[in-house]
């Protein structure tokens, strides 16, 4: 089991952190929902300090994340169900066809970051924007592991947030991007589809 311990040099007020209960799900950035499944005090360089320990529901991996510190890591709530027609809205959101002239790595630093922000409107931008420019090149190997992270965190968050199978998640995604590839006149084969 992997653990992974997030802190900070100073302590910041307390007063105004979002607080979190033992069996609350969350969201960490880059790793997507997890469960709150113990809150923990430990005893670090002479101080007492609170930590969420964090069990994500893809992988397992538990991270420990200090109670003062959630707004500094990006530790958030589940996205709100009604706010999913908004993130359906941004992968079928028409982006311009643009020659891309930047390196891969370039683009790849530019998606890590946007990954790295928690938002799961950027993982949705993300998401999108790989799968469009995946249907014009082939993406380098990177792209292609950020693409299926995207993937990963967007369908994990939604069906958590909906309370549904993953299959329902893929389904709406494959419907959109279906849509866009009928209106673009080109069929998407059941090997091209972004959620195989």
């Amino acid at each position: 089991m992997e653990i992974k311990v997030i802190k900070k040099k100073t302590k910041k007020n307390t007063n105004n952190v979002r607080k979190f209960k033992v069996g609350d799900l969350a969201v960490y950035p880059a790793h997507g929902v997890g469960r709150i499944e113990a809150i923990e005090e430990k005893f670090i360089n002479g101080e007492h300090h609170d930590f969420y320990i964090l069990k994500v529901i893809e992988n397992g991996m538990v991270i420990m994340i200090p109670t003062w510190n959630v707004d500094q890591v990006g530790l958030r709530n589940v996205v709100d169900p009604d706010d999913i027609q908004k993130i359906y809205g941004i992968i079928d959101k028409e982006i311009p066809v643009i020659v891309d002239k930047q390196t891969w790595n370039r683009r790849y630093k530019e998606y890590m970051d946007k990954i790295k922000t928690g938002s799961i409107y950027d993982v949705a931008e993300v998401f999108r924007d790989l799968y469009h420019l995946k249907l014009t090149k082939d993406l380098s190997f990177g792209e292609r592991k950020l693409f299926d992270t995207a993937k990963i965190l967007l369908i994990t968050e939604l069906s958590t947030s909906k309370n549904v199978d993953e299959a329902e998640i893929k389904s709406d995604i494959k419907s959109i991007f279906k849509k866009i590839s009928d209106e673009e006149s080109s069929n998407m084969s059941d090997q091209d589809s972004p959620i195989e």
